[in-house]
């Protein structure tokens, strides 16, 4: 059995919820109704997760971030601090008579937040929406449209302004990225041996850089787009509008 959720005296935190093992619930946060957060969960001061929220294990929810009813947050995601996850198409306090609105006068629609993705601080999602696996949203954004897996976006509205792999890290293409390695490495070579031409070096070195069956980016053959996280090392190819890890 794992520990016990931690929830600080001043948390409003429904009877009617379910926090996981090991979820923290911090000072003058608010938990609805029905709300569900997996384990080891983290929910920072202020914030709000509304009724009916279903929430993955290790998230976390920063201060004064606002969950709105009907969001759904996969395993792994982050939400930045005085994030809004919106629900309401048209947003309006009276009807068109003059009558104040009830919940029966208007439609919930949520935000859908997959594996892994994180959304920076001060941004609006606006729903519907759905933000790709391991996407990242840059902070201070306005997302009005679906974000790819991996994608990193930015502004507003939030534009795609290159891919992210799992470790948040802007990817490089791979090309440049042997390329710039290749051409160091040619000229430690070139000095060594002048009968070589540093063309021929980096020819060599270039073709070992490739993953296995796989071609750099750019490359004629195979027509694969290929990046590389500059942290982790890892290699990711282009496929449709998203990407994916090359396994080694």
């Amino acid at each position: 059995m794992g520990n016990p959720p931690r929830i600080i005296d001043s948390a409003d935190v429904s009877d009617e919820a379910v926090i996981g093992d090991g979820s923290s619930v911090w000072h003058l946060a608010q938990v609805r109704e029905h709300a569900v957060l997996g384990e080891n969960c983290i929910v920072g001061r202020g914030a709000y997760i509304g009724e009916g929220v279903h929430m993955g294990k290790n998230c976390k929810v920063q201060n004064y971030a606002l969950v709105y009813e009907p969001a759904t947050i996969a395993d792994g995601v982050f939400i930045g601090p005085a994030v809004v996850l919106t629900n309401d198409h048209f947003p309006r306090a009276v009807n068109a008579d003059g009558s104040l609105k009830s919940a029966q006068d208007w439609e919930q629609v949520g935000v859908t937040i997959d594996e892994g993705a994180a959304i920076g601080a001060r941004s609006v999602c606006v729903a519907p929406v759905r933000i790709g696996a391991w996407a990242l949203v840059a902070a201070g954004s306005v997302v009005v449209k679906d974000v790819p897996p991996f994608a990193l976006v930015a502004g507003v509205p939030a534009r795609q302004i290159g891919w992210v792999g799992h470790a948040g890290v802007k990817l490089v293409p791979a090309s440049e990225d042997a390329a710039e390695s290749v051409g160091e490495s040619a000229g430690e070579d070139a000095g060594k041996n002048a009968s070589e031409s540093a063309a021929e070096i980096a020819g060599a070195k270039l073709a070992d850089a490739q993953p296995a069956g796989a071609k750099l980016a750019g490359t004629q053959t195979a027509g694969v787009k290929l990046w590389r996280c500059p942290k982790s090392g890892d290699v990711y190819e282009e496929v449709g509008n998203t990407i994916r890890k090359v396994e080694a």
